[in-house]
């Protein structure tokens, strides 16, 4: 009888893991070092991190960032991540010394390296989705990189229901699966023997010197535990970071002035969105990577009109004001050049007045600019802007382009990154507000900012991007290339991670 699909595979899955394989009661002598706890750890830590995250997407942005409990429950997974990441990269570490790729084991550690990755990914969507001020100085920098190699066209950091999803479902669902797999490779080939220990390993790949008492389960039992006790025990006494967001009309009323200015850079063309490029628009080259003009390769995307999304539109939804009628009227009417120059001219003499203040103005022709732009303050001091700008041309408002754009546009934004040590020059990325430790696990990203040529260049984030690319898959591919996998042997941490082993004379 010829054998159905399921039996082949079954009897496929039989021979690749056998139920002694899977759940192991015995393990290699060798395996007695500390050392071979963080893997566990690793898990337990991506386990603390589902299940406080889990509670935090039954409960909601409102319950975590306005109850006690729900902060705390924040915390935790806070904390979970920190964790997860500092047993990942322990473990990570010491895998590379022990060059764990011997033996026919690369495809090991390809999925545990891509794993590491896929991780980072899913942790930044987590900081993009925190809804409060650090969300949104991350994702009005963290912009800049993914547009200009031309991802931000399709991975908008800014729009907020497209991270979310990638954050509660997509990515974590390919860790989770990475990591599945990553064990499974372990299960099979086993764990990798000591240097120079080869010779005892059977002819399955399989260790045959002497075993020690192993219980799986227990470990990862005792290892959550750890994780558990850690994540509550460092939210209990340190918390966790947590600034209110910045709206427009707290910009708009704490700088008015910022403001005013920003708005009218809006319209005569000078502000940072309406000179970007691609996605936004077609007003700026874009960086580039050599003679490749990555940034521009999708196109505009995302198109952001700046004078009229973030000025005139907004101002024609206010009701029964004549003289604003008439400046939109007057504005619509006039051509390009005519707009420029009234814009131009306003732009010019708000930078000559004391303090940038509107009201202290020299005389001059600037047509409807000066009526526009203070109807505007007013707009957005009165919190109307807020909405205008998330539902503008919105079915559903999480998608916070727009806004954030037009805040970052202005000196406010950054002014208050700077109080919080946020700022590129000051590790950017790898601080949280307050003291409290950020996305340390992109230090090599946030490093090469601070050197040349990257930190004097204006093609600065394709630079970056293209050397992250190219050390990603360096780390990926480590048991395929020559110098690099033969380090662990010159380099003998190895010994000290078998020192025991080493030390019987094995």
């Amino acid at each position: 009888m010829t054998a159905t699909w399921t039996s082949r595979v079954r009897e496929r899955a039989e021979g690749s893991f056998p139920p002694e394989q899977l759940l192991p009661d015995r393990q290699p002598a060798y395996m007695a070092s500390w050392v071979y706890v963080f893997g566990a750890l690793t898990i337990a830590g991506l386990v603390m991190i589902i299940l406080s995250g889990t509670v935090l997407a039954l409960e909601g942005p409102q319950w975590y960032h306005g109850s006690r409990v729900g902060h705390f429950v924040n915390s935790i997974h806070l904390w979970s991540v920190e964790l997860f990441f500092f047993c990942m990269v322990v473990h990570l570490w010491a895998k590379f010394f022990m060059a764990a790729w011997r033996g026919r084991r690369a495809a090991t550690w390809v999925t545990g390296a891509v794993a590491f990755v896929v991780s980072v990914a899913t942790a930044f969507t987590g900081y993009a989705v925190q809804s409060n001020f650090d969300s949104q100085w991350i994702t009005t920098q963290a912009k800049d990189g993914m547009n200009a190699v031309g991802i931000g066209s399709w991975f908008n950091v800014l729009d907020y229901g497209q991270m979310l999803l990638f954050h509660v479902l997509l990515l974590p669902v390919a860790v989770v699966a990475l990591t599945g797999l990553h064990v499974l490779f372990v299960r099979r080939r086993g764990v990798v023997p000591p240097i120079g220990s080869e010779g005892t390993v059977g002819p399955a790949g399989h260790w045959a010197g002497p075993t020690r008492r192993y219980d799986v389960l227990k470990e990862l039992t005792v290892a959550f535990v750890v994780i558990a006790v850690l994540a509550v025990g460092l939210s209990i006494v340190f918390s966790s970071p947590d600034d209110r967001e910045v709206t427009v009309q707290q910009w708009a009323r704490a700088a008015p002035n910022d403001f005013v200015a920003t708005a009218t850079a809006e319209l005569d063309g000078t502000s940072g969105s309406a000179s970007y490029g691609a996605p936004y628009n077609h007003n700026g080259p874009g960086q580039k990577l050599g003679p490749l003009a990555l940034q521009r390769w999708a196109g505009v995307t995302i198109p952001i009109d700046s004078a009229d999304v973030f000025v005139v539109a907004p101002l024609r939804g206010v009701p029964g004001d004549a003289q604003l009628s008439g400046a939109l009227s007057q504005w619509g009417g006039a051509p390009a050049d005519q707009q420029g120059k009234w814009a131009t001219d306003y732009d010019n003499a708000l930078q000559k007045a004391p303090d940038n203040d509107p009201s202290k103005l020299t005389g001059g022709d600037y047509g409807p600019v000066p009526v526009m732009t203070g109807r505007l303050l007013q707009l957005a001091q009165s919190g109307g802007l807020d909405g205008a700008l998330l539902a503008q041309g919105r079915f559903y408002a999480t998608d916070y382009t727009r806004p954030l754009l037009f805040i970052a546009d202005g000196t406010y934004l950054a002014s208050l990154a700077q109080d919080q040590h946020l700022l590129g020059s000051q590790w950017g990325m790898m601080n949280e507000t307050g003291r409290y430790p950020g996305q340390a696990w992109l230090w090599l990203y946030t490093f090469w900012y601070q050197v040349k040529p990257f930190s004097s260049s204006g093609n600065a984030d394709a630079l970056v991007w293209a050397v992250m690319m190219l050390l990603t898959l360096g780390l990926i591919f480590v048991p395929f290339l020559p110098v690099v996998r033969s380090i662990p042997r010159w380099v003998p941490v190895h010994r000290l991670i078998w020192r025991s082993w080493y030390g019987r004379g094995a």
